[in-house]
C-alpha cells in the first residue's frame, strides 16, 4: 500500500501532462489549490480522500484507476481503454496471458481516400460490428461490414480496419496468437 502511495505522484502530474492541463486549469477545476497540486505531483504531500476525489472526476477515472490501486481478487473486468495517438480506443476486455483475447474498438469518423497500410502478423482474428460500418480490407478484397456482420482470417493475410466518412464504428475483435480460430455454436434449424 505504501508504494501505490508514494507512486501517486509521479502518476497524478503524467495524468495532467498527458491531458494538457496547467495547474492553475486543474486547480480552478477540483478547487485544490496548485501549490497544494504542485506538492501533491512532486511526492512532497501524501493525498487525501478529499482530494483523490475531485481529481479522478477531472481526469474521467475511478479512484482505483487515479491511484492505479493492485487487483484485489474481483472477477469484474476493470476497462482501461487505451487512447490511440490517431483517435481511436482500444478497450481490453480480457487479461489472462495466452490464448484468445478479446478488445473492443472505437475507430473515429474515417476518410473514404484514406490508402490502406495493410499488416499482417501471426494469429487469427475474428471481428464483429457493433455500431457504424467497418472498412476491412483483407488481401485483394476491400470490405464493408454493417452492424451484425462478422469476418474471420488468418492474420498472416495482409489486413487494415478502418471507419468509413459516413462515422465512427464500433466492433469486437477476438485474437488468437497461434491460429486458433474462434467458432461460432448454432442449434439446429427449425
Amino acid at each position: 500500500m505504501d508504494r501505490t502511495l508514494d507512486a501517486v505522484g509521479t502518476r497524478l502530474k503524467h495524468l495532467r501532462q498527458r491531458h494538457e492541463i496547467t495547474l492553475a486549469d486543474l486547480a480552478e477545476e477540483t478547487g485544490i489549490s496548485a501549490s497544494t497540486l504542485s506538492r501533491l505531483e512532486a511526492g512532497l504531500r501524501r493525498p487525501t480522500l478529499e482530494q483523490l476525489l475531485p481529481l479522478a472526476h477531472a481526469y474521467g477515472l475511478t479512484l482505483d484507476e487515479l491511484v492505479d490501486a493492485p487487483p484485489t481478487g474481483n472477477p469484474r473486468i476493470n476497462l482501461r481503454p487505451i487512447a490511440c495517438a490517431d483517435g481511436s480506443t482500444i478497450l481490453p476486455l480480457t487479461r489472462r496471458p495466452g490464448g484468445i483475447q478479446a478488445y473492443k474498438f472505437v475507430l473515429p469518423r474515417g476518410d473514404d481516400d484514406t490508402e490502406p497500410d495493410l499488416r499482417t502478423h501471426e494469429g487469427y482474428d475474428w471481428v464483429y460490428v457493433l455500431n457504424g460500418t467497418l472498412r476491412l480490407v483483407l488481401g485483394e478484397h476491400d470490405l464493408l461490414l454493417e452492424p451484425g456482420e462478422a469476418a474471420e482470417f488468418d492474420t498472416r493475410t495482409p489486413h487494415w480496419f478502418g471507419a468509413t466518412g459516413a462515422g465512427p464504428v464500433e466492433y469486437l475483435s477476438l485474437i488468437g496468437r497461434q491460429g486458433e480460430r474462434a467458432h461460432l455454436r448454432v442449434g439446429p434449424s427449425q
